[in-house]
């Protein structure tokens, strides 16, 4: 008990009481992702399923993602987990009562979502946007979002089925790559405490599924085009079949001796995909893409991670409809340079306040 209480924090009481409130025996719920859903979202997708189903009993539950599934490893693992995920083109909104918003937020959710109002909205970066829903829990501090559902389980003190302990896990040990982004205690608490349970050869399994041979050319064209800047590597790949391309490479950059961070750009659809990663200790990714391309699309992130969508047609009308490799690069580049002394000038602001005081 006392472990159990440890995890229980009176903001999540609190919203699990409101939850209660809101979500009626035999709703219908649609549990929605943002993006191509990764191992977070999925498993915090699957606590809430699970919390609602033996609490409220629901009368429909399914799970939506707002692009399709791309990475080797997530599919092993909704495989494993025994998941359909549906594509929000293909799911009738108006046969649910409920919509969940899971690991994303409204402001989020643009084009032919914009519309979209979820009811309930759950996730671990900084607030954005001006939106409202019945029930929020946004918690910036926490590594992975698993963690905060973790809480709301023991909260609810129900017994959790080891598939869901292993796909917990899995979510916390992939957002925070393995705590060498930003964590707190209660990220590496639930981590530990999902370990007494969860499916770990199960977990090595699906970690070992990783790139695709058809991944391999990415790799090449950032080799031979890469820019390196006292160990900030920045390239734009051109045409890409994913958002996880610009991620697999990303992560990969960041692996070479003397790189504090990486910032990989592609083209995916109608969008320019900027994935930022660094080491968390030398460079503020989140901030930094805020204060880099804020101004021309939308996202964010974290200290170690990040993530920028720009428009296309938003891009073309900056680059003058010239997408050549030289000069996207230059723009990632200038304006990369731009918000790191935007982000030193607030700094500098700071300080002299400080000083003042």
């Amino acid at each position: 008990m006392k472990f159990k209480s440890f995890f229980i924090k009176k903001e999540t009481e609190l919203n699990w009481a409101k939850l209660m409130d809101l979500v009626q025996p035999n709703d219908s719920l649609l549990l929605l992702m943002y993006g191509s859903p990764d191992p977070d979202a999925i498993a915090s997708a699957m606590a809430l399923r699970e919390l609602l189903q033996r609490t409220r009993g629901l009368a429909k539950c399914s799970f939506a993602s707002t692009e399709p599934l791309n990475r080797q490893q997530n599919y092993e693992f909704i495989f494993s987990m025994r998941l359909n995920i549906q594509s929000i083109n293909q799911v009738d909104l108006s046969a649910y009562q409920l919509i969940a918003l899971i690991d994303a937020q409204p402001s989020f959710l643009g084009g032919p979502l914009s519309f979209l109002q979820p009811h309930i909205v759950f996730d671990h970066h900084p607030r954005e946007g001006k939106w409202k829903a019945m029930l929020e829990d946004i918690r910036p501090n926490y590594g992975a979002l698993s963690s905060i559902m973790t809480e709301y389980l023991l909260c609810a003190n129900i017994k959790i089925p080891r598939s869901l302990h292993t796909a917990l896990l899995y979510g916390i040990k992939t957002d925070t790559d393995n705590f060498d982004r930003d964590t707190i205690a209660e990220d590496i608490n639930a981590y530990t405490y999902h370990t007494k349970y969860a499916n770990m050869p199960l977990i090595r399994r699906i970690e070992l599924n990783q790139t695709p041979d058809r991944f391999l050319k990415y790799f090449d064209h950032a080799f031979h085009h890469v820019n390196n800047f006292r160990g900030r590597r920045i390239c734009y790949l051109g045409k890409v079949e994913s958002p996880d391309v610009c991620v697999q490479v990303a992560d990969f950059f960041l692996r070479l001796i003397g790189t504090y961070y990486v910032v990989i750009a592609g083209i995916v659809e109608d969008k320019l995909i900027i994935t930022f990663r660094g080491d968390g200790y030398r460079q503020d990714c989140g901030a930094l893409a805020q204060n880099a391309f804020g101004s021309f699309g939308s996202g964010g992130g974290h200290k170690g991670a990040a993530r920028m969508e720009i428009p296309l047609n938003v891009l073309k009308k900056q680059l003058g409809d010239n997408l050549a490799q030289h000069i996207v690069d230059r723009f990632l580049i200038e304006n990369l340079k731009s918000g790191q002394k935007s982000k030193q000038g607030k700094n500098d602001s700071a300080t002299k306040g400080d000083n003042n005081s």
